[in-house]
């Protein structure tokens, strides 16, 4: 687990984190997100001790990570890719960290194995594409087969196997019990990997809250076709719903779950030739929360709101 309490960080009159508090907790994947100069690095920075916070602490498991005397069995990290001596080979590059930290080198063999390296251990690392550094750097957060694993944008230069491959991963290495936080700039590949959400702006939390929840709020509405759209927005109203009749002679129901509309349907003898939910996506949600946290933003560039989006 992951534990950050008012964390604050100043750099001369810049404040990058802002009284920043959250809980990574163990068993899910939480997405950290938010727009360019948030705060995500350097928060993830103090989380590993390699800056130190203005105020505030954050723990790892209970302890600061620089108490650690094996850092590499308690945390595994991946800040940046390619962040490896471009002279030396993948292997040595992982046998010197395995070193550092009382690991064996039997495990150097298992990870380059895990993450697909093994026909290219003996290749100097600094003629790797984004993709192979990608690779190596998982590799080396792998290393200590930790319990806490952070990764900063982890899919860049990956290929969709690629892709495919390290969402699985940080799935099966959630679901047995271990912390995982994925910091990433890619919505659709956060909606299908990460259980919770983070998000930050301005270095200030925006929102802690699970996929699900987040996903449930504004522009999510049940779409209904029927002879009996007169009849059926009443029984709605009725039950606190609401019900507006599109362009296209159907409905936009917000208010009730499509369970719902169809047992409200069935009980009164309403027929529905068409019943579907429609979810907002996590980018329209995110769009939509982080609007006036973009710092950088081009002309005429606008956030398009969930429920306008299509």
């Amino acid at each position: 687990m992951i534990e950050v309490v008012g964390l604050s960080k100043r750099y001369g009159e810049t404040l990058a984190v802002d009284d920043l508090s959250f809980t990574v907790p163990p068993g899910k994947v939480t997405g950290f997100l938010g727009p360019n100069g948030a705060g995500k690095s350097t928060t993830m920075r103090l989380i590993l001790g390699l800056d130190t916070p203005t105020s505030g602490s954050v723990t790892v498991n209970g302890k600061p990570y620089a108490t650690y005397h094996r850092p590499l069995f308690q945390v595994g990290a991946l800040l940046e890719a390619k962040a490896a001596h471009g002279g030396r080979s993948a292997y040595n590059h992982l046998r010197c960290l395995a070193l550092s930290n009382g690991i064996p080198r039997a495990r150097v063999d298992t990870v380059l194995d895990l993450v697909g390296l093994r026909s290219v251990a003996g290749r100097r690392s600094g003629g790797f594409s984004l993709g192979m550094g990608q690779r190596l750097g998982i590799a080396a957060a792998l290393l200590g087969d930790p319990p806490v694993l952070m990764l900063d944008e982890p899919v860049n230069g990956l290929d969709p196997e690629g892709v495919l491959w390290i969402r699985n991963l940080l799935k099966s290495l959630a679901a047995e019990g271990r912390t995982v936080l994925l910091s990433s700039h890619l919505m659709t590949e956060t909606a299908l990997t990460a259980d919770r959400l983070i998000i930050i702006g301005r270095g200030r939390l925006i929102a802690e809250t699970t996929m699900a929840d987040f996903l449930e709020g504004s522009g999510s509405f049940i779409r209904v076709r029927s002879p009996d759209n007169d009849r059926l927005p009443a029984l709605l109203r009725a039950r606190g719903a609401t019900a507006e009749a599109q362009p296209d002679d159907t409905l936009r129901i917000t208010g009730a779950t499509s369970d719902e509309v169809g047992t409200l349907a069935r009980e009164n003898g309403v027929t529905l030739l068409e019943l579907s939910a429609h979810q907002a996506t996590l980018e329209q949600r995110y769009m939509e929360l982080t609007g006036d946290f973009v710092d950088y933003r081009t002309a005429g560039d606008a956030p398009v709101p969930a429920e306008n989006a299509n």
